[in-house]
């Protein structure tokens, strides 16, 4: 089957009309030497976390698997402000969003989001 250029280029140029020109551009164009570095070291660091390891407990007439997590799945439930221990849902929301447990957002966080975001902290 023989590939009619011309109706390629009408096309190409009908979708760059309709939906901009970085819709028909080839992805490797942008792609360089220091976008692929850093692509390695993120998919080397991706790769390179520990896994979530499984026991297997036997009772009787049926298997449990316990899924445990690893080390820095622990100590994320500690809170950085105010040092506290906590396995509440609420804390696990507000330490994935704002670094610290919910009792801490409530006093220090809420209201002064962009001041928090910023980086400001309680003194100790």
């Amino acid at each position: 089957m023989k590939k009619d250029l011309n109706y390629i280029v009408k096309v190409e140029k009908a979708i760059s009309e309709k939906y901009g020109k970085e819709t028909i551009v080839n992805p490797n164009g942008n792609w360089d030497e220091e976008k692929e570095k850093k692509y390695i070291k993120d998919l080397k660091k991706f790769y390179n976390k520990k896994p979530i390891r499984e026991r297997i407990l036997n009772m009787g007439s049926f298997v449990i698997k316990e899924k445990r997590r690893s080390e820095t799945a622990r100590t994320q439930r500690l809170c950085p402000v105010c040092a506290g221990y906590s396995l509440s849902f609420y804390d696990d929301l507000y330490m994935n969003k704002f670094m610290c447990c919910f009792a801490c957002y409530i006093e220090y966080v809420e209201s002064r989001e962009d001041r928090w975001i910023s980086g400001w902290r309680p003194k100790k």
